[in-house]
């Protein structure tokens, strides 16, 4: 497991005197760039819930896959080895991610291979999964600037599949909270039907919220009707975990 500080990740601790989870936080954007308002604002709010939050600003073009999730990967064994200094439940380590970093959050929790056998390991996976407004599919209404900045031009089909990460579900993928809006006009929301779908195929427990209006990119949603609901739903999934405070 990764013992040293690992590049692009800082922490809001959760100030906790007992050991809490952690969650890794992965922003979206397209894997061009990371969107602030993804990041640092949503590890404050999973602080206010006894949450440690990581953020990581993963690399993005024009390095390819695997670069992003090895980069996940060495922040998930980072945060679970304890370096950092933290009181926190190694059992309990989540990821959350939004758009292009809910498609890294989703491929990290299905178990997607970056050929590097140090990192290839059960304790790169996390143990609960929080999507937002994610890009799961590389091989079905696909969001194109994703996959060119994650694969380059002209990938080849195995490749597309092995990243979709609904097709790499399986009965030991953990559970997960997912939210879309249904007119989201950059990544559709047959995105996240597919990959709640594919877990709930699997038998793994899955809560999935389709809001009717929202544009992408929403982030927490402050004074979003309908969208802004899902940090208090997602945080009552924490507290069912026994992950949250009330």
């Amino acid at each position: 497991m990764s013992g040293g500080p690992v590049a692009g990740l800082s922490v809001v601790p959760a100030g906790a005197e007992r050991p809490r989870p952690a969650v890794l936080v992965l922003p979206g954007g397209g894997y061009a760039r990371q969107a602030d308002h993804e990041a640092e604002p949503v590890a404050e709010w999973l602080a206010s819930l006894g949450i440690h939050a990581f953020v990581l600003r993963y690399r993005v073009a024009p390095d390819r896959h695997p670069a992003p999730l090895m980069d996940a990967k060495e922040a998930m064994l980072y945060i679970r080895s304890g370096a950092h200094g933290l009181d926190l439940e190694p059992g309990r380590v989540g990821v959350l991610g939004f758009s292009a970093g809910g498609h890294l959050a989703a491929t990290l929790s299905t178990g997607v291979a970056t050929g590097s056998s140090r990192l290839d390991v059960d304790a790169s996976v996390p143990d609960r999964t929080v999507l937002c407004y994610p890009v799961v599919s590389y091989t079905a209404e696909v969001h194109q600037g994703s996959v060119d900045n994650l694969l380059g031009d002209a990938p080849p089909s195995d490749l597309l599949a092995e990243v979709s990460a609904e097709q790499q579900v399986g009965a030991d993928t953990p559970p997960a909270f997912v939210w879309h809006t249904a007119d989201d006009a950059a990544v559709p929301v047959s995105h996240s039907l597919g990959y709640a779908g594919a877990l709930m195929a699997a038998g793994v427990p899955a809560e999935l919220h389709v809001f009717p209006n929202g544009r992408h990119g929403l982030g927490l949603a402050g004074g979003e009707a309908g969208p802004d609901q899902w940090p208090a739903l997602c945080a009552a999934w924490l507290q069912r975990a026994g992950w949250a405070q009330s």
